[in-house]
C-alpha cells in the first residue's frame, strides 16, 4: 500500500517592519509610506492541511511501527514503515557540507567514489559576513546537496553560544552574541528548507563546552538562560519554523537535555509552540520511560550494537504494554515524525532531486568566504597589494597547504575540491609574480600514554631549520605572507584547547619573519580566538581568513591583492589573555566532571569586557576596509516610544576613500535606568551597506522597542521598563560613532 500525498501550502500573512535589514540602504520613507509595506505573504514551513492525513497515517500503524519510527535502525538512519510508503529517515552531518556516506553499522567510510560534495565555510565565518542573504544562499546551497544525496535531516546548523575562547566547537558555532546568531540562523533554516530537507538545529541547550561533555550537569539562572543561550534556538523554531532540533549531551540542572521536561516539553513544546521533532544527539539516550514522557522523539546512535535493545525499541513497546508508558504519548512522538516527513515531501514523487558540486555552489562559498574576511590590522595600508609592483612573494606556513574540510573528531566533507592559499596565490599571479615557498613550522602533537587520538595537544618546540629556511625566502622577497593559525586537529569536537596559545611555534616565527621583512602580512586560519597580542605588536598586516571552504585560497589571494575589499566582522571577543574572558574570569570553566556554574551569568563575551571596562584586544563586531567610512545624523523619528512601537535609528554613512567598500553598521542599547543589572550595552539591530567610492547614503535601521526587554526570573516574563535607553551606532562595539536617546512610556 503506497501513500502519495500532494501537499498544498496555505498561505499565513504576517506583520513585518518595512526597511528590515538588508533593504535598509535606500533612503528613509514617511511613517505612511512604511504603513503601507507593512504586510508581506509568507508560507508556513508546517502545512495544516496534512495534518488530517499524519492522524490517518497514525491510526494504520501498530505499537511496533511506532516504536520503529522513534529509533535509530543503523548509524544514519531511522526507521520508516515501508507498508504504509514510508522509507527509513536518512541523517548527514552537515556544519561543512555533506558528510561522506559510511558504512551502515559502523563509523567506517563506505568508500563510494560519489559521495563528494561542497565545502562550504564555517558557522563562525558565516556569522562574520553580518548578510541575511548570504546566510539564506548558504542554507539553500547546502540542503540542494543534502537532497542530492537523498537524505531527510541535516544536522545543521550549530548555534551554540561561544561561552570560551577555548571552546573545541567554536569553529561551527555562530557567534558569542545571541542576536547575531537569531538573525543569521533563520534564513539559514528557510534556505535549507526550502530544499524539501529537514534542517537539524543543534545542540539545544546550554551546550558550550565538549570537557565532560557528556557527563556535566549546566547551571545557569533563568535569566541567563533566557537571555543569552535561548534567544537562538527560539528564532529557529518561531521564525525559522526548523523542522528538528537535537538535544545536547550534557544535563542540565541535573536532568539530561533529551529526557529534560522544562527544557522539551514545557519551552520548546509548550511555549514556543514546536512542531517538529526532537533528535537525541548520539548516544545522548538514557531512559525510555522518562525520554518519552519528556520530549524526545526520535533515539540516536545508543551505544548498543541490537537496534531492537534501544530504549525506543522493544522497551518502549515494553514499557507501553506494562503500563508504564500510555500509548498516546507514544502517538504524538510519531505524529510529530509523520508531520515532518509530510512536509518536507518525503512520500511525495514532486519532491525535489537537489544538485551536488555545481559552479553555483562553488560561487555561493566565494560570495560567502568573500565577506567573511576580516581584516584585523593594516599599518601604512600595506594591503592591497599591487601586482604590477610586487615582483616576488613570500609564501609561509603549514597553513599555506593545509586543508580544511576534514580532520579531527567532528564531522567534515570528502570535499570535491579545496583551494590552498598556497594554489590560490599560484592561480592568482601565474608567472607575473615569483613565488618563494617555506614551510616554517611543523605541526605536529604531543603524546602520552592513553590519549585519545582527538586529544592532541600541538608541540611547540622550535624548528630552529624551518625558521632559518622561512626568514631566507623572507628576506629574497619583496613582500611576506604567513599563513598562521590552526587546523581541524586543533580545534575539534570531543576536546577544548588547554590555551589560547598559537601552535607549533608560530610566533617565534612570525617574529623572525616580520624581522627579515617588514613588509610581512600574517593570514590567521582559525575558528575560534588565539592570542595575538605579541603578533600584533610585530605585524604590520593582519588577517583573519577562517576555515573557509573549497574556494578559500581563491578568495584570500583576491582579498591580498585587492579584487576583493574586506567586508566581514568579528563574531566574538578576542581578549588579550584569557583570563580576562568572562567564564575563566569567574574560574567557572569548565567545571568538574559533574558540574559547572555560569558565574558570569548574562555578562558573556563583549557584555563582560564592556560592563567590565576590560581592554579586548580586538572587539566584538570589529573589522577594517580597504575603505574608509564617515559616520553623521545619527537620529531617531521621537523622542517617546510605547512598547509596541518600532524605532527607526537614521544613520548617514560616506565612503570617504575611493575604494569600493561595505560596511556593517551595528546599532547597540543601553538602558539607562534599569531596575536590574544590564550590560553597558547589547546588540540589537545591523545592516550592511554597500558603498562606492565617494557614495553616501541616509539608512533607516529599525530597533523593535520591545526588543529592549529583559527577562524578569521573578516574574518569568520578558519586561521592557519605562525610562531612557540609548541607542548607540558603532563599527563595533568599542568604535562608538553616536547615540540617540528615547523614552519608552
Amino acid at each position: 500500500m503506497y501513500f502519495n500525498f500532494k501537499t498544498l501550502k496555505s498561505n499565513l500573512v504576517i506583520a513585518a517592519t518595512a526597511g528590515i535589514l538588508l533593504s535598509s540602504c535606500s533612503e528613509p520613507t514617511s511613517s505612511q509610506e512604511r504603513e503601507k509595506e507593512v504586510v508581506v505573504e509568507e508560507i508556513s514551513a508546517f502545512d495544516p492541511a496534512l495534518e488530517s492525513q499524519v492522524d490517518s497515517l497514525l491510526a494504520l500503524m501498530t505499537i511496533e511501527e511506532k516504536a520503529l519510527m522513534m529509533h535509530g535502525t543503523a548509524k544514519f538512519f531511522s526507521g520508516g514503515v515501508e507498508r504504509l510508503g514510508i522509507s527509513e529517515m536518512a541523517h548527514t552531518d552537515g556544519p561543512l557540507g555533506v558528510r561522506e556516506e559510511i558504512e551502515r553499522n559502523s563509523w567506517s567510510g563506505a568508500g563510494w567514489d560519489t559521495d563528494s560534495a561542497t565545502f562550504f565555510p564555517a558557522g563562525g565565518a558565516l556569522a562574520a559576513t553580518w548578510n541575511l542573504e548570504l546566510s539564506k544562499r548558504y542554507g539553500e546551497a547546502i540542503g540542494a546537496e543534502t537532497r542530492a544525496r537523498d537524505k531527510d535531516f541535516l544536522l545543521t546548523p550549530a548555534i551554540n553560544i561561544q561561552r570560551s575562547p577555548l571552546g573545541g566547537r567554536n569553529y561551527e558555532y555562530f557567534s558569542e552574541d545571541p542576536y547575531l546568531i537569531a538573525q543569521m540562523v533563520v534564513p539559514y533554516i528557510k534556505g535549507v528548507q526550502s530544499k524539501d530537507v529537514a534542517a537539524c538545529v543543534k545542540h539545544y541547550a546550554v551546550n558550550n563546552q565538549e570537557t565532560n561533555r557528556e557527563t556535566v550537569s549546566t547551571y545557569a539562572d533563568e535569566r541567563t538562560l533566557r537571555e543569552i543561550y535561548l534567544p537562538g534556538f527560539k528564532a529557529a523554531i518561531e521564525e525559522g519554523e526548523a523542522y528538528s532540533i537535537m538535544g545536547a549531551y550534557n544535563r542540565y540542572r541535573g536532568t539530561y537535555l533529551c529526557e529534560n521536561d522544562y527544557m522539551l516539553n514545557k519551552i520548546l513544546k509548550g511555549e514556543w509552540g514546536f512542531k517538529g521533532v526532537v533528535i537525541s544527539d548520539w548516544d545522548a539516550t538514557h531512559s525510555t520511560v522518562a525520554s518519552a514522557k519528556n520530549g524526545l522523539d526520535i533515539e540516536m546512535g545508543t551505544n548498543i550494537d541490537d537496534y531492537n535493545q534501544w530504549y525506543f525499541a522493544q522497551p518502549l513497546i515494553d514499557s507501553v504494554k506494562a503500563g508504564k508508558l500510555d500509548e498516546s504519548v507514544v502517538d504524538e512522538h510519531v505524529r510529530r515524525i509523520l508531520r515532518v516527513a509530510l512536509n518536507m515531501k518525503k512520500t511525495d514523487a514532486t519532491r525535489q532531486k537537489g544538485a551536488i558540486n555545481t559552479k553555483e555552489h562553488s560561487q555561493v562559498v566565494y560570495d560567502v568566504a568573500s565577506e567573511s574576511v576580516v581584516l584585523m590590522k593594516n599599518a601604512e595600508s600595506l594591503l592591497p597589494l599591487d601586482i604590477s609592483t610586487v615582483k616576488s612573494i613570500a609564501v609561509i606556513g603549514d597553513n599555506a597547504t593545509q586543508i580544511h574540510a576534514q580532520g579531527g573528531f567532528g564531522a567534515g566533507v570528502k570535499a570535491k575540491y579545496e583551494i590552498t592559499p598556497l594554489q590560490g596565490l599560484k592561480n592568482k599571479l601565474g608567472d607575473k609574480v615569483t613565488i618563494n615557498y617555506a614551510e616554517g613550522c611543523k605541526e605536529k602533537y604531543l603524546h602520552w600514554e592513553g590519549i585519545q587520538w582527538f586529544e592532541k595537544v600541538p608541540d611547540n618546540t622550535p624548528e630552529p631549520a624551518l625558521i632559518a629556511e622561512a626568514v631566507a625566502a623572507a628576506k629574497a622577497s619583496d613582500v611576506a605572507v604567513i599563513f598562521a593559525g590552526s587546523n581541524r586537529l586543533v580545534e575539534s569536537e570531543a576536546t577544548d584547547r588547554k590555551s589560547m596559545e598559537l601552535p607549533f611555534n608560530q610566533v617565534a616565527l612570525i617574529k623572525a619573519v616580520v624581522a627579515a621583512n617588514p613588509k610581512t602580512i600574517v593570514v590567521m586560519i582559525s575558528g575560534t580566538p588565539f592570542d595575538l597580542t605579541e603578533v600584533k605588536e610585530v605585524a604590520p598586516a593582519i588577517v583573519w581568513g577562517w576555515f573557509n571552504g573549497s574556494e578559500s585560497g581563491n578568495v584570500m589571494a583576491d582579498v591580498l591583492f585587492g579584487d576583493i575589499n574586506p567586508s566581514g566582522k568579528l563574531p566574538f571577543t578576542i581578549p588579550k589573555k584569557l583570563d580576562d574572558s568572562p567564564a575563566h574570569a569567574t574560574k567557572s570553566f569548565p567545571g568538574t566532571p559533574d558540574s559547572v556554574e555560569y558565574k558570569e551569568g548574562i555578562l558573556v563575551g563583549y557584555r563582560w569586557f564592556d560592563t567590565k571596562n576590560v581592554e579586548p584586544l580586538y572587539p566584538f563586531g570589529y573589522g577594517l576596509s580597504y575603505s574608509q567610512f564617515e559616520y553623521s545624523g545619527i537620529k531617531v523619528e521621537e523622542k517617546t516610544y510605547k512598547v509596541s512601537d518600532v524605532v527607526n535609528v537614521s544613520v548617514t554613512i560616506k565612503n570617504t576613500s575611493s575604494v569600493d567598500g561595505k560596511e556593517i553598521i551595528q546599532v547597540y542599547a543601553n538602558d539607562v535606568e534599569s531596575s536590574l543589572v544590564r550590560p553597558a550595552k547589547e546588540l540589537k539591530a545591523f545592516t550592511k551597506v554597500s558603498l562606492k567610492a565617494g557614495e553616501k547614503k541616509t539608512v533607516t535601521i529599525p530597533v523593535k522597542v520591545a526588543d529592549l526587554a529583559f527577562f524578569d526570573d521573578a516574574q518569568m516574563k520578558w519586561v521592557v521598563e519605562q525610562g531612557t535607553f540609548k541607542l548607540i551606532v558603532g563599527a563595533s562595539s568599542r568604535d562608538i560613532k553616536g547615540e540617540a536617546s528615547i523614552t519608552v512610556q
